[in-house]
């Protein structure tokens, strides 16, 4: 039964096979991107009209402002940290009834990407995958404030890079610079 273990292999007669051991060398040039680790970098959460402000939520939906922003940092040769901010303000009239702040952050391993996919990937895509993450984090931080919770809409994160590098360009005589942030607002 020993031998079944010790079986010889026959050689590769594959003209396309890789040589001397090479087997996935093409692998490894391919481009590779994933998600790392995610985390609350940042999280505050403000009632400054309590309980006024918590009597008001009995009577309708407070007026919402929604700020976006997604900065990126390299940490390290193929690592970067993608910190999606979402800043959410809520009035009735004139009276805030609470404001909520998060950094919600994701470690990116990049392999093999062209440069001109790096900005898209970190600005785009890789806030679009930590968004349902961060929006959950958000919903629960207002419940345990003693409102409804805010449950935001997705985000086309593709539609505010977009919107950034056009102001760029007309900033800098259409010379995009790449500093690897966007911003966003929504009422």
């Amino acid at each position: 039964m020993a031998d079944e273990d010790n079986k010889d292999v026959a050689p590769n007669n594959d003209p396309q096979a890789p040589e001397n051991g090479a087997a996935g060398t093409d692998e490894a040039a391919a481009p590779q991107a994933g998600m790392i680790a995610q985390y609350i970098k940042d999280l505050s959460f403000e009632n400054p009209n309590a309980p006024k402000a918590l009597q008001l939520a009995a009577q309708g939906r407070p007026a919402i402002n929604l700020n976006v922003n997604v900065a990126v940092d390299q940490t390290a040769e193929d690592n970067y940290e993608v910190v999606l901010h979402l800043e959410a303000q809520a009035k009735y009239e004139d009276t805030v009834a609470f404001v909520v702040d998060l950094s919600y952050a994701g470690l990116f391993g990049i392999r093999n990407v062209p440069r001109e996919a790096m900005q898209p990937f970190l600005l785009v895509e890789a806030p679009h995958l930590l968004f349902p993450f961060a929006r959950r984090v958000l919903a629960d931080a207002v419940r345990d404030g003693g409102f409804s919770p805010l449950m935001l809409d997705p985000i086309d994160f593709a539609s505010l890079y977009r919107q950034q590098l056009a102001q760029q360009q007309e900033a800098a005589g259409n010379q995009p610079n790449g500093n690897g942030v966007i911003q966003g607002g929504m009422a």
